[in-house]
């Protein structure tokens, strides 16, 4: 399966679709302290498959709850609902947790449903963007087995993901893309290489549009790599001082994939 992590914007045993999030007081919780902060457009990570190498400013958070879906050649993976959270600790630093739950329908067999593995990671920005240079970051994180490989809801061991970011940015364009290594040793697992790039431009105050390649190797000992073709967006809604966030797309060469993202952002901090 494909990994999401994202990232995004989240992965099962054969990795394909990293799988995210839940815990029902702490979206709750999340959602009243968030409604109350400054809104503030997002850039990239979620719901594209390509990262930045931008941290949140030191002492903002950001939330985000949200669902993905992942039609591979073994059936389909959703995860939601999801929740992600992201804090600036220190500046150029963010710390980052994800808390799934997953559902996985395959083809044949009993579908799987429950908590997904727990993501956590951080973010750190080296260089800072110039007018001659790209800002440049890395975002390691690791996979905590908190779901179940039986029920194809986790990977059934600890895996690592090791990329490394760029942006640059001209008038109303963005441009980001970079890649890094899986590390996995999950039985019928396999480490591999990724990378993706992406450019996203603010049509207006309120509307941000991007698309992006994302291309991946083998996750798994017997799978293929792919190449997904993904277009997606911001759109900001002042209502709720949130960001309802779109992607969708398809593999364009590799193993078939359908995938697709839909969530709400909401970010706050000192002004």
């Amino acid at each position: 399966m494909f990994d999401r992590s994202v990232c995004s914007h989240t992965s099962d045993r054969s990795g394909l679709a990293t799988v995210r999030r839940q815990v029902a007081g702490a979206v709750l919780a999340a959602l009243a302290l968030a409604c109350s902060g400054a809104f503030r457009l997002a850039l990239a990570g979620p719901p594209f498959l390509t990262d930045d190498p931008e941290p949140i400013p030191y002492q903002h958070k950001e939330f985000y709850l949200f669902s993905t879906y992942d039609k591979g050649p073994d059936g389909k993976t959703l995860q939601g609902p999801a929740i992600e959270f992201n804090y600036g600790f220190a500046p150029n630093f963010m710390v980052h947790m994800v808390i799934p739950y997953m559902m996985f329908y395959p083809d044949t067999g009993a579908a799987g449903r429950g908590m997904g593995d727990v993501e956590i990671g951080v973010k750190y920005r080296f260089l800072h963007e110039t007018a001659s240079l790209p800002a440049l970051g890395v975002f390691p994180f690791i996979e905590v087995p908190t779901g179940n490989a039986a029920r194809g809801t986790g990977n059934g061991q600890v895996w690592y993901r090791i990329p490394v970011w760029a942006q640059k940015s001209w008038g109303a364009w963005t441009t980001m893309g970079g890649g890094g290594y899986v590390v996995n040793h999950a039985p019928g697992a396999s480490d591999y290489w990724f990378g993706g790039w992406q450019v996203q431009r603010e049509v207006s105050h309120t509307l941000t549009l991007g698309g992006e390649v994302f291309s991946q190797q083998a996750d798994a000992v017997n799978g293929s790599g792919a190449t997904f073709v993904t277009f997606g967006g911001y759109y900001s809604m002042n209502f709720c001082h949130c960001q309802l966030l779109f992607d969708g797309g398809h593999t364009v060469a590799g193993e078939s994939h359908a995938v697709a993202y839909l969530g709400l952002y909401w970010t706050w901090g000192p002004s």
